[in-house]
């Protein structure tokens, strides 16, 4: 393919393409082919011109050859580009509010003045229907009730001018809060909008791991606990609890038996089942993702909920102004000034903008806030509670040493406990599937169905035996497997710095896998400055041994540290804490730590930790960086004080229209301007960037 380089600089190219313009579907296939070339760092495609401009380091000529090779039809492109990019959405609202002004102004130049006066009365419908709704149908006075009035009261007294200015102000500022709201909605759908690579699928009695892409309706797929459900479909046999908070906000698991319909995107708590898949796209995802989103009261923190009870209670005051100011003065432009200005636009537009804004920077900083409810608690937070394996340590443990009992062969070991741990994917399940696979050791399915108890390990039969691989508690407390004799000395001397699974088949302990579980570099660090952004107490639970998580604790400077604890004992000590008054922050990334996630003001899990701590948790690190956490407490500090600045400028500002209008010194059309004015200034200002352009900090 040839391109036409159009302008060039050091590190920056801008080209166009041998095409008029680029529909919607080829301007995001060749943003995100661009964006996956080696060393590009930026890119930037307009569909208009079908130009492209990129930011890139490293060899240019690497770079064209790159660009040349684009092919817009090709299957590997196209799999490069998300369900839904928003670029149609952009196009939309840009092309709205262009024709709103194009018409404004254009039928001022263009129409003579009696067809304006026309025209100010048809518009005007819209707005009087609103406020009569609001006053006899709902029996309240909303800012609807302000907005009518105005606009009729400037009609019959002839000021047409400013009739038509406050309509399409108002006009103004509702479009570019649609605009913000679905852009910031449609950004934090695509981040939620399911990641699935591979499934299990069940063919002819045997279970293979295949890509998503290669499932069609009729095939069978199993799922089980911790698991995100793929694809809709029907249990064809099974049982398990359904966690459907993704779809439908509702947090209780619901039971899912043989006929039942489960959908994309739910998680299994309990148990395991095998579905009939019914719609392999998987296209409904994003258009459900959405939908829950827009519904859901989580999507309001709790000072815009109170912003937009406050905008509404103030509607009467002004009213009450207005009649006020005209029996003090009997000067009807007066008491028009007042009317033309209310606190209700400004805290209306501004408080659910603020919000949604921040939450796509949030999302622009690898950070998916599920609701503005939790940025407000992440603000307010005072303790912080951790999890250990795969958060304050690497999420990519590995395996170091494989010790064997009664005279067992450590590979055909380390062959088995992969074989039973890849069905569970988990930060130590995964170090020991990698461990086989860097040993080349195959390991097919030669077990029967497996089980999996949260927070202890994994149970099956091969050959007719048992085997159980999981903690020292499951292994040898809860199945009561037994140490071969003469082999005490062995296990004893294996270094309790590493954290250990045990293998146990037929009743007997037959090997002990040792993990390394190094601790993330950045950990103690970000610890540090949690306490300077205003954590007072960061806790740390584990599961793990008390030697290993006094280390950890040691070395990364937490407030206290608690050891070998259960999933439930996780989710009292946050309720303990909340109900001493603490706002809790819990940060885990295992499926042992969703009760407690749940449990929290605000959950955050890690990228790569399990699908069911993900689903569940509020806030999710999509970036596999602990700096990440400082990020999103200083994003919500900042985010609470624009919402305290927004308060003190629209009623200061208000306050000082109103007492201008009364005191003569500035007309009604000029007070409407203004108020409409430093409204959509104010919700303008309100979509910058909190961070006004700072890099989040990274570990170097």
């Amino acid at each position: 393919m040839k391109i036409v380089i159009q302008h060039e600089i050091s590190g920056r190219i801008r080209f166009s393409m041998p095409k008029r313009r680029f529909s919607f579907e080829e301007a995001d296939r060749l943003q995100y082919y661009l964006l996956s070339l080696d060393g590009v760092e930026k890119a930037v495609v307009y569909e208009r011109s079908a130009d492209a401009a990129v930011v890139y380091q490293g060899s240019r000529e690497k770079l064209l050859s790159g660009i040349c090779s684009f092919d817009a039809d090709a299957e590997d492109v196209k799999a490069l580009v998300p369900e839904n990019t928003g670029r149609a959405i952009m196009a939309s609202y840009k092309e709205k509010l262009i024709t709103r002004l194009i018409l404004h102004y254009g039928v001022r130049v263009f129409f003579p003045w009696p067809f304006r006066r026309i025209g100010a009365w048809i518009m005007a419908v819209r707005f009087i229907y609103k406020g009569l709704v609001s006053l006899f149908g709902k029996k309240r006075l909303e800012v609807s009730v302000l907005d009518a009035t105005a606009i009729t009261v400037s009609l019959l007294t002839g000021d047409y001018q400013t009739a038509s200015s406050v309509m399409f102000l108002l006009g103004i500022g509702d479009l570019l809060e649609e605009w913000t709201h679905k852009k910031s909605v449609d950004d934090l759908a695509r981040s939620m909008a399911l990641k699935s690579d591979k499934v299990w699928l069940k063919k002819d009695g045997a279970e293979a791991q295949v890509p998503i892409s290669r499932i069609v309706p009729g095939d069978e797929i199993s799922v089980r606990v911790g698991s995100v459900i793929p694809l809709d479909g029907t249990v064809v046999s099974g049982e398990a609890m359904v966690n459907q908070a993704a779809l439908t906000g509702e947090g209780i698991p619901v039971e899912k038996k043989k006929g039942a319909y489960v959908y994309a995107g739910t998680v299994i708590e309990e148990g395991d089942i095998v579905l009939k898949v019914e719609k392999a796209s998987g296209a409904t995802r994003y258009e459900k993702i959405i939908r829950m989103i827009e519904e859901s009261e989580q999507l309001k923190s709790g000072v815009e909920a109170r912003a937009e009870h406050l905008a509404d209670r103030l509607v009467p005051y002004t009213l009450g102004g207005t009649v006020l100011a005209y029996l003090f003065t009997g000067n009807a432009a007066r008491a028009l000034s007042v009317l033309m200005v209310d606190f209700s636009c400004a805290l209306k537009l501004s408080m659910p903008v603020t919000v949604l804004s921040a939450m796509r920077e949030c999302q622009d900083s690898h950070l998916t806030v599920k609701g503005g409810k939790f940025l407000e608690a992440v603000a307010d937070a005072d303790t912080i509670v951790f999890d250990k394996t795969g958060t304050l340590t690497m999420a990519s443990p590995r395996v170091v040493d494989v010790v064997a009992f009664s005279g067992n062969d450590r590979d055909e070991m380390l062959r088995i406990a992969a074989c039973l741990e890849e069905h569970y994917p988990h930060s130590i399940a995964n170090a020991v599937v990698a461990a086989a696979a860097e040993r080349g050791l195959e390991h097919n399915e030669m077990h029967s169905r497996v089980e999996y108890v949260v927070a202890h390990g994994i149970a099956s039969d091969i050959d007719g035996q048992k085997v159980v691989i999981g903690s020292w508690h499951f292994v040898m407390e809860d199945e009561h497997c037994v140490i071969p004799e003469g082999e005490q000395e062995k296990l004893r001397a294996i270094s309790k710095r590493c954290s250990r699974l045990f293998l146990a088949i037929g009743g007997k302990l037959s090997a002990v896998i040792c993990l390394e579980d190094p601790l993330r570099p950045e950990a103690p660090d970000v610890i540090r400055r949690l306490h300077a952004a205003g954590f007072r107490n960061i806790v740390m639970m584990t599961g793990d041994s008390m030697h290993i998580a006094r280390r950890v604790a040691k070395e990364v400077g937490v407030d206290s540290y608690y050891a070998e604890v259960l999933p439930e004992e996780k989710a009292g000590f946050v309720r303990q804490e909340k109900a001493k008054g603490h706002t809790v922050v819990m940060v885990g990334d295992g499926i042992n730590d969703s009760p407690a996630l749940s449990e929290a003001d605000c959950g955050i899990a890690i990228c790569e930790g399990a699908q069911l701590a993900r689903q569940i948790a509020d806030v999710m690190i999509s970036e596999d960086n602990l700096y990440q956490l400082i990020t999103l407490k200083e994003l919500s500090i900042l985010l609470m004080k624009r919402i305290h600045f927004n308060y003190r400028f629209v009623v200061g500002f208000n306050l000082g229209l109103i007492a201008l209008g009364l005191l003569g010194l500035i007309t009604p059309p000029t007070g409407a301007m203004l108020h409409n004015g430093s409204t959509i200034a104010l919700g303008l200002h309100c979509m910058t960037d909190l961070k006004r352009g700072k890099e989040g900090e990274r570990s170097k």
